[in-house]
């Protein structure tokens, strides 16, 4: 596997951003792959992990870390491999569902974390939510924005399908106008900037512009079996399990009322809907994500 590793200097300076970098090896490979990961407040507080989606990577949380370690939270968010500090392999064939879902757990497994309170987006929770499904005893709490777990035997939307045809066609991939285009909010030119930093050219890009044609949308996708044994599980799921979405996603519109009726754990938590948030909501609406994250989490204490 050939693997590119995005330059350090990428990363200097960047706007709302001092946090440390930390690191950890996954995969089979001799080497490995070097997963990135922020880490920030007590190491002995209970654990919120963060897992962004497509095309963005631990930036995105940048305005919701603060707010959680301001309120004693241990605070984790993983760079997906082929995002932001993490490795990047070069070939688009390397980049599968589940290799993601393998990654994203030897890295979960490496930093040794254990009740979590798992916050995903996106892709975070495609990836997230299937590991629920395979390990739950490993997670204490749920907040699922903007995602779902799809199994291909729904129709995925149209509007989801344009955005798989775009990502396909576009000559250029520009990744933080994409970004851009999915706020509410009109982003600054260091912020977009700040996106397009783990890509310093297109070849960069094989994991971005894999991504969306790994998503089920038919009944015979090759990770369709595995996510419909891990919505099994989630059938069962019973530990607290909250539902954020935004107003303002027309991908995901609609998309938490499968997961408040079908998994047991929402059944009792209240319906959240934040004002004023695109699919990006991190971006657009990041401390009052993380304000209904921190209430949610004292709300439902382990035990």
């Amino acid at each position: 596997m050939d693997v590119l590793r995005t330059p350090d200097q990428r990363f200097t300076d960047l706007p709302d951003f001092p946090f440390a970098p930390h690191y950890v090896d996954v995969g089979a490979d001799a080497d490995g792959l070097r997963v990135h990961y922020l880490d920030e407040g007590p190491r002995d507080a209970e654990v919120v992990l963060l897992l962004h989606g497509e095309p963005s990577w631990s930036y995105l949380y940048r305005r919701m870390i603060p707010v959680l370690t301001g309120a004693g939270l241990r605070a984790v968010a993983i760079d997906l491999v082929g995002f932001g500090r993490s490795d990047k392999p070069s070939r688009r064939e390397d980049y599968t569902y589940q290799a993601h879902v393998d990654w994203t757990w030897g890295a979960i497994e490496a930093i040794g974390l254990t009740d979590i309170t798992l916050v995903c987006q996106d892709w975070g929770g495609l990836i997230g939510l299937r590991l629920v499904g395979e390990h739950p005893d490993r997670f204490a709490r749920v907040v699922a924005a903007n995602t779902a777990l799809p199994t291909g035997d729904q129709h995925p939307g149209e509007a989801f399908l344009a955005w798989q045809r775009f990502s396909q066609e576009t000559p250029d991939f520009p990744v933080g106008g994409i970004i851009a285009g999915g706020c509410v909010s009109t982003l600054s030119p260091d912020v977009i900037a700040a996106y397009d930093a783990p890509f310093p050219d297109d070849s960069f890009k094989a994991g971005a512009r894999q991504f969306p044609t790994l998503v089920p949308t038919s009944p015979d996708d090759p990770a369709a079996p595995a996510n419909r044994a891990a919505w099994e599980v989630l059938r069962r799921f019973d530990k607290p399990f909250l539902c954020a979405f935004s107003d303002s996603d027309p991908i995901t519109k609609g998309g938490d009322a499968p997961l408040r009726k079908l998994i047991p754990g929402a059944q009792g938590q209240p319906e959240v809907i934040i004002a004023g948030g695109g699919h990006f909501l991190q971006e657009d609406k990041g401390p009052e994500l993380a304000t209904v994250v921190v209430d949610f989490v004292a709300s439902n204490p382990m035990g």
